[in-house]
């Protein structure tokens, strides 16, 4: 199959995909092609959305034709290799106090072992890592956050944990997910944060963006409460806009 693939999707939807699986430069393409997809305002184009290697476009079929709009998207990816893109601007990097281990992120452990690394040396990897958000999904607000390291590419579990709470840092296939809600998850949670990345009535209800990147920075239990205590929101996150 011969990527990118331009495909239907419904009756007002088109999908384009540069990889049938997540590389960091299949995402980079997705970010980059979404933000100029946006950035050209066609006429009729009322919605867009990332996915870990595609973008989704929603458009009035009454203002512009399937067939325009895939001359439009053809015309556009020929302008270069999405995969060499520069990222688009106004990403921030992210800095969250994470508890790792403990009896907040009981799987710590066996995340390590299967990694074939101590629990000092897993808190130092996954603490360490700087890891983008890939995209948004499953809940509101809820990133997939990566890659980690090949050492990180674990299977899911093979049963469910029953829940787990918002905060909560989880692992697997060499990506985080950094649950926006409580819910039961297949993912080895191995960390705990203060972050709330899905607020109601926040005047901006979702914190992250496609293409922000995050390090979760390990702390002990008693600065993790003194964070959560002081910042309700946030656990004492800070963030800081990453140069263009």
């Amino acid at each position: 199959m011969s990527f990118p693939i331009i495909r239907t999707a419904g009756l007002n939807g088109m999908l384009v995909t540069f990889a049938d699986q997540l590389t960091e430069p299949s995402n980079r393409a997705t970010l980059a092609f979404c933000q100029a997809v946006e950035a050209s305002a066609w006429p009729g184009v009322l919605e867009t959305s990332t996915s870990l290697a595609s973008v989704y476009i929603r458009f009035d079929v009454e203002a512009l034709r399937h067939e325009a709009l895939e001359a439009l998207l053809v015309e556009l990816l020929d302008q270069q290799n999405w995969q060499q893109a520069q990222l688009p601007p106004g990403r921030r990097l992210w800095r969250v106090p994470t508890v790792y281990g403990t009896d907040l992120a009981p799987q710590l452990a066996e995340a390590a072992d299967a990694a074939g690394l101590s629990e000092a040396q897993a808190i130092e990897s996954l603490g360490s890592a700087r890891v983008r958000v890939l995209t948004i999904g499953f809940a509101p607000g809820q990133p997939y956050l990566g890659p980690l390291g090949v050492e990180w590419n674990l299977p899911r579990q093979t049963e469910l944990t029953p829940q787990v709470p918002v905060g909560a840092l989880v692992l697997a296939i060499s990506q985080f997910v950094l649950f926006a809600t409580t819910a039961p998850t297949g993912w080895r949670h191995v960390g705990q944060t203060g972050f709330r990345g899905f607020q109601l009535r926040a005047e901006d209800p979702i914190a992250l963006r496609p293409g922000d990147e995050m390090i979760f920075n390990p702390v002990s239990r008693s600065d993790y409460d003194r964070f959560c205590s002081e910042d309700s929101h946030f656990g004492g996150a800070s963030r800081e806009e990453i140069p263009a």
